[in-house]
């Protein structure tokens, strides 16, 4: 049976009499080793408690968390492997750590010894999280498609709670979710199928609209809320599916043609310009400076249909906004990955504007089943690119997530088993633009994730809760107000 208890000294746990500390019969310079990984990282300080499981063999288990230097404030005390951390003096705990380095203490029980391991060491980050991730949860093949959702997991707990299901409009097709400066207050995601459209909340207003006008070839594809909130870019793409027999890729996902095109949420009209809507390139996931003065994308140029796949590459580049009038000009390829024989997807700036994080692959843009698929950061001061080597693994890395503050960043890894995508989480320093080694979303049983049969799909973060999620389901089944052209 399990037994945690909080104490405020190692003298007073001594004569606890709710349980008894196992002194150590010998000690061990081993490194225990625990899953998950949670060695070495930076942590919030308003993170969820860091469950884990002792991968050493033993008869009964103690952990004890410290801040190093100090005294042990929580023991938990088990038959069982797995850590089970009190929420209720992990929160206090975090909050006196913060700015310092911390340990789990581990001491194995085998055949009535006890064997203290080296301490596992981490620090906890005096810069805390935004409070929530929101998230696509789907089946990562196709077969079950029509079983998905949008969810939202309170960081600082376990609580995982429905934004929109859609089991409750007739199974249809829901992606694409996006937030304007991770703000709960406006907040927009497509829905394909018979009663598709695009559903915007803004300031507490609901509607569903069509954002292609009479005149444009496609629909509106990949989003990005402008830091204003009034306008949101849009890639226009038309895309073939292909699924491959053997490999490491089995989906491969291709343009056939993209475009840009803007929205303005006041008036429901769209605009673009030839200088991103053109039959030359493909021209596709758009994302704002923080400025709103530029926007960036991805482009690559248009091929001839009958060329193989893995022909095309796309660039990094960006053009020059004016919101007064709506112009695009001034284009430049900021960062020419073609040239390198790599192709660019998932461009997203740093709140201060100052790095471009962008994922890195060998061809096309559906880096999220490309295991070569690695994160990479473009210093805007000096212009250099360098891959996040410290963040990245041997499997597929592809979409992230800056932290309103940017001193943290959320990202998407199959790095686990090479099929299923979980959320990692690592710390920035914008001074020296290095991060920490990363650690995976904390689930209340450490075995969650090796039974969860769904993929964690475009993870956002965000700073309040949303709770207007069945005025969305709701809003499905409304007449879609038709955007006219600019």
């Amino acid at each position: 049976m399990k037994h945690p208890i909080s104490i405020i000294s190692l003298a007073l746990l001594l004569f606890s009499a709710c349980t008894s500390y196992h002194q150590p019969d010998s000690i061990s310079y081993k490194t225990p080793a625990i899953y998950p990984d949670y060695t070495d990282i930076t942590m919030p300080a308003n993170i969820a408690p860091m469950n884990f499981e002792i991968q050493q063999k033993g008869d009964a288990y103690q952990t004890e968390i410290g801040i190093v230097g100090q005294e042990t404030t929580i023991l938990v005390q088990d038959d069982k492997p797995a850590v089970d951390i009190p929420l209720d003096d992990w929160k206090p705990f975090l909050a006196q750590a913060a700015g310092k380095q911390v340990y789990f203490r581990i001491s194995v029980e085998q055949d009535g010894k006890w064997t203290r391991y080296r301490d596992l060491v981490n620090t906890v980050s005096p810069d805390s999280i935004d409070s929530y991730m929101v998230y696509r949860l789907l089946y990562p093949g196709y077969e079950l498609w029509n079983e998905m959702g949008i969810y939202q997991r309170e960081l600082s707990t376990f609580e995982q709670s429905p934004v929109m299901e859609n089991s409750n409009f007739n199974h249809q097709c829901i992606n694409c979710h996006s937030f304007s400066q991770h703000s709960s207050d406006k907040m927009m995601v497509h829905i394909r199928g018979k009663q598709g459209g695009t559903i915007i909340y803004r300031n507490g207003h609901i509607e569903k609209i069509e954002p292609k006008p009479e005149g444009f070839k496609r629909g509106a594809t990949y989003p990005s809320w402008h830091p204003d909130g009034r306008y949101i870019a849009f890639s226009s793409n038309e895309v073939q599916q292909f699924f491959h027999s053997a490999g490491t890729k089995p989906i491969e996902v291709s343009d056939l043609a993209a475009d840009l095109m803007i929205y303005d949420v006041e008036k429901h009209q769209t605009f673009t310009d030839s200088i991103v809507y053109n039959d030359t390139y493909y021209e596709t996931f758009p994302f704002w400076a923080p400025d709103g003065k530029t926007l960036y994308f991805c482009r690559a140029k248009a091929m001839d249909r009958q060329l193989r796949l893995d022909s095309i590459r796309y660039d990094l580049c960006s053009v020059r906004f004016n919101k007064q009038t709506g112009h695009l000009d001034s284009l430049q390829v900021v960062f020419p990955a073609s040239a390198q024989g790599k192709s660019v997807s998932f461009p997203v700036a740093s709140p201060d504007g100052r790095y471009l994080m962008f994922t890195l692959s060998d061809y096309g843009n559906f880096s999220i089943w490309h295991p070569e698929s690695d994160l990479w950061l473009l210093d805007m001061t000096t212009g250099k690119a360098r891959p996040l080597s410290e963040v990245n693994s041997n499997s597929v890395d592809s979409w992230h997530c800056w932290s309103s503050s940017g001193r943290w960043f959320t990202f998407s890894s199959k790095r686990g088993d090479g099929l299923w995508a979980r959320p990692y989480f690592s710390h920035f320093d914008p001074k020296t633009g290095r991060a920490t080694k990363p650690f995976i979303l904390p689930q209340r049983d450490p075995h969650y994730y090796g039974s969860f049969m769904y993929t964690y799909n475009r993870p956002e973060l965000v700073r309040t809760k949303i709770d207007y999620g069945k005025m969305m389901e709701q809003a499905v089944s409304t007449e879609a107000i038709q955007a006219t052209r600019r």
